[in-house]
């Protein structure tokens, strides 16, 4: 299995009446070194200003970006390539990051790479401390700046640093 740490921005709170702006994952391995980044149109002509203002675009700049079509083929290509054996999708908050990766794959391939499951990143290590109330935020490395780059790979790191600290076999 690989573990590929996702991270979403959009400017809504849903797929389909909103728009995911760009995304960022990155294959979990040590070194980090296979990412992938993607800026999409809008597919709606709904939007937050607060949703989108997170994001660090403004609604013109995302008007002019990649057809969403193209980049989730590029993405699927990507994951297809880079994962080894069977991909696991995995983010900080998976119910909002893998709604909108999902219904992406859906919308425009008709299929997702990763098929119908997530992983919860925090939950994952709530887990591993058998306490609800911990959080993995303090294990990142890379600032969590909203470049969904930036906060995949902060992520990813976290997982690694979970990963050894625990002597976990993934």
């Amino acid at each position: 299995m690989s573990y590929v740490m996702v991270d979403i921005e959009a400017d809504g709170p849903i797929p389909g009446d909103f728009s995911m702006v760009s995304f960022g994952a990155v294959i979990v391995e040590p070194g980090l070194h296979k990412i992938f980044y993607g800026k999409v149109r809008p597919i709606s002509e709904k939007w937050v200003p607060e949703a989108l203002n997170v994001s660090g675009f403004s609604r013109e700049e995302t008007l002019s970006f990649e057809d969403p079509k193209l980049v989730m083929e590029r993405f699927d290509r990507w994951v297809c390539e880079q994962a080894k054996d069977r991909p696991i999708f995995v983010a900080d908050n998976n119910g909002f990051d893998w709604q909108f990766i999902n219904w992406y794959f859906h919308h425009f391939l008709g299929q997702n790479p990763f098929g119908f499951s997530s992983m919860n990143l925090g939950s994952f290590y709530k887990g591993l401390l058998k306490d609800v109330r911990k959080s993995f935020k303090h294990l990142r490395k890379t600032p969590h700046t909203h470049n969904p780059v930036d906060d995949a790979k902060g992520n990813a790191e976290a997982l690694l640093a979970m990963i050894q600290e625990f002597e976990l076999v993934m």
